[in-house]
């Protein structure tokens, strides 16, 4: 097992099949997510929902 905190790694060995499950900091676009898997490596892209811009409105007094 070894982990690695920049961005994000982490390297597992395991037989049969198994399940994780990891919380995310934030809302992901589940319309892009993506999942590859080759030579034994599984790498998951979650791309994060772009926040909206504040957008000021003056008000006007009567």
């Amino acid at each position: 097992k070894e982990t690695k905190e920049e961005n994000f790694h982490r390297v597992e060995r395991a037989y049969g099949s198994f399940t994780r499950s990891i919380q995310l900091p934030g809302e992901v676009n589940a319309d892009k997510v993506s999942a590859n898997y080759k030579n034994g490596v599984l790498e998951i892209t979650l791309p994060k929902v772009k926040e909206e811009a504040v957008k000021k409105i003056p008000v006007k007094t009567a």
